[in-house]
């Protein structure tokens, strides 16, 4: 599972700071598809980066029992000056997979061609979220980590993704950050809504798409 303890996250602002997320209690159970409402702003992404471990939290504690992803849709850990190959050559010596075997996945899931030989500085956002998603499910994770971000490139491509992560990994555990209520039910067997800075969890789905139309 995955457990944040009275988790709160601040950032300085000038001589002040901005708490984002105060003091929040989640449990995460294995296989279990969770959706993370909140308005633009709410701080839904940046609680997704802590469980990720992209960001420390200001005070609290998070404890991680399954493999988690990176968050999907995260395109800021790459070394620009290195080629897309290079990148997830990288990734294959991290998490020990076959470069090989990775650069054939990524290959064909990216579509990008040529310019995987070039500097991923040159690429466009688009092309920097396609090789995020190809890099993300070419590692066997036990628990994805999903930006509403990752709704980038065509409707083929958009397809392509959807089949790898919500079909041919549908057992595995899952929290998605979204303010799309037809996403969430689309996807999700509960729901958790940020709002000020604090969370509630609903166990009722239908409950909490309704209370969050109302905000």
């Amino acid at each position: 599972m995955i457990v944040c303890r009275n988790v709160s996250k601040s950032y300085k602002m000038g001589h002040g700071e901005k708490k984002v997320l105060r003091n929040v209690d989640l449990v995460v159970n294995r296989g279990e598809r969770v959706a993370l409402l909140g308005r633009n702003g709410a701080g839904k992404s940046t609680l997704i980066k802590l469980i990720g471990g992209v960001e420390m939290p200001t005070s609290g504690r998070i404890e991680r029992h399954m493999r988690i992803s990176w968050p999907l849709g995260l395109t800021g850990g790459f070394q620009g000056s290195l080629t897309g190959f290079d990148n997830a050559r990288f990734i294959a010596r991290i998490y020990e997979r076959d470069y090989n075997d990775l650069k054939a996945f990524v290959e064909d899931f990216t579509e990008l061609g040529r310019q995987l030989k070039m500097p991923v500085k040159t690429y466009s956002s688009g092309m920097r979220a396609r090789l995020a998603f190809a890099l993300s499910l070419a590692i066997e994770f036990e628990c994805y980590l999903i930006d509403e971000v990752i709704m980038v490139g065509d409707q083929n491509f958009q397809q392509k993704c959807h089949h790898e992560l919500f079909e041919k990994r549908k057992d595995r555990t899952m929290v998605l950050a979204t303010h799309s209520s037809g996403i969430a039910h689309r996807f999700c067997d509960r729901a958790l809504i940020l709002q000020d800075g604090h969370l509630k969890a609903y166990e009722n789905l239908d409950v909490a798409l309704e209370t969050y139309a109302k905000l």
